[in-house]
């Protein structure tokens, strides 16, 4: 992910306004009329999750300590081992003498060496209370010792495109080879979001009870707005105050459809600003700009020529919804501009890409979306197929 600033040099050097995460979409040239308020974050970022873009942001690549942000990571691994089937969550392990390592300032789920604990409750002992003891037994679990984990969590950051974070523990207890940045989390926080909905909704719950010690989610906006249901609370005297608060709230016009923002903020001086910062941010991001539905999962788009194939034409589109996010009163001026590969020759798969949809305001190109095969069309016979090479050549010569 880059975050790249397209804004004047005048706001550069602190703040980044419209730029998108890579991979389909090309970096954007319209920014919001509003600029986004101010906070006490030293670092921070907005992203909407739906569309893929990061909306603005401040020093994203600036290097912080994450704290109790690490579980994240961990949290990511463990659902994919439970995704996978490696491990289940009514498991029953017995926690190594590790967890005797936590101490009485840190927070704990409460679990003891040598007695039996659920996967289920350490999952949610990690998340909910943000216990660094079930952070150790799951890591152990998964990864065979914390070590190894370790190693699994940094080429998981690798390859998540998480280019300047390093982990040396599993919790966030601070050390010189333990980093992130806030652009970085935010790439952590969204693909955990759309990689994993069966586990996500766990960071919503608001208390957890272990060894009748009830302890609540420290994440207060779950309180106090009803569209938030995550993400994560992290504090430690080096680190300040962070939080990763995301909400999603109904798209307008598309009644289907919902909006989701993901706030990053990181090193706030009080527990209080990292909860207002973050509400600001979330109510900035759903006013200053609008997402749009350019299309639908499946819709054809389009039914061009085919030449070689067993069909004359194939339907085209996309195989998921497909959204991009404007600063408000943009959207009506998005339009998008479909170029195709021409001529289409068989064989095609399902799913290849045969195209790409530019979206075009006031002549500026805000997006591109891969224009994919929604049928295959295998090769036709050789008479087909020599027809069609004859009729090539003819449209070439004219």
């Amino acid at each position: 992910m880059s975050l790249a600033s397209f804004a004047p040099s005048s706001i550069r050097r602190t703040v980044a306004l419209g730029v998108l995460l890579p991979a389909a979409l090309v970096a954007s040239t319209a920014f919001a009329q509003v600029a986004p308020p101010g906070v006490n974050a030293r670092s921070w970022v907005l992203v909407d999750a739906t569309a893929n873009q990061v909306l603005a942001s401040g020093n994203p690549d600036e290097r912080v300590e994450p704290a109790s942000l690490t579980k994240l990571m961990t949290a990511y691994l463990v659902f994919d081992a439970l995704q996978k089937k490696k491990i289940t969550m009514d498991q029953t392990i017995m926690p190594s003498e590790a967890v005797r390592r936590v101490r009485t300032d840190e927070s704990r789920m409460f679990i003891e060496a040598n007695k039996p604990v659920t996967v289920h409750d350490l999952v949610y002992g990690m998340i909910v209370q943000s216990g660094n003891d079930a952070a150790i037994a799951l890591a152990e679990l998964v990864g065979g010792s914390e070590t190894q984990f370790v190693s699994m969590m940094n080429a998981e950051a690798l390859r998540l495109g998480m280019k300047s974070t390093h982990y040396a523990d599993v919790n966030g207890m601070p050390d010189p080879q333990h980093y992130t940045t806030a652009g970085d989390l935010a790439i952590l926080s969204t693909r955990l979001i759309r990689d994993f909905p069966d586990y996500y909704s766990i960071f919503s719950v608001r208390e957890f009870t272990y060894n009748k010690i009830k302890q609540p989610n420290r994440n207060r906006l779950l309180w106090l707005d009803p569209t938030v249901d995550g993400l994560k609370t992290g504090h430690t005297q080096a680190a300040g105050y962070c939080l990763i608060a995301t909400a999603k709230r109904p798209l307008p016009g598309s009644p289907d459809a919902t909006r989701r923002l993901v706030t990053v903020m990181m090193g706030e001086p009080k527990e209080h600003d990292r909860v207002q910062d973050s509400l600001k941010m979330l109510n900035y991001g759903y006013t200053a700009y609008d997402t749009v539905r350019l299309y639908k999962a499946g819709q054809v788009i389009g039914t061009p020529r085919v030449y070689k194939g067993a069909a004359d034409t194939i339907r085209i589109g996309v195989k998921s919804d497909q959204f991009i996010t404007v600063p408000k009163g943009v959207g009506d001026k998005a339009k998008p501009q479909v170029e195709l590969t021409d001529p289409l020759i068989a064989p095609i798969t399902d799913g290849q890409q045969v195209g790409t949809a530019k979206i075009v305001a006031d002549g500026k190109t805000l997006a591109e979306i891969p224009v994919v095969a929604l049928q295959a069309v295998p090769q036709a016979g050789i008479v087909g197929r020599v027809w069609d090479s004859m009729m090539l050549m003819f449209n070439k010569k004219k």
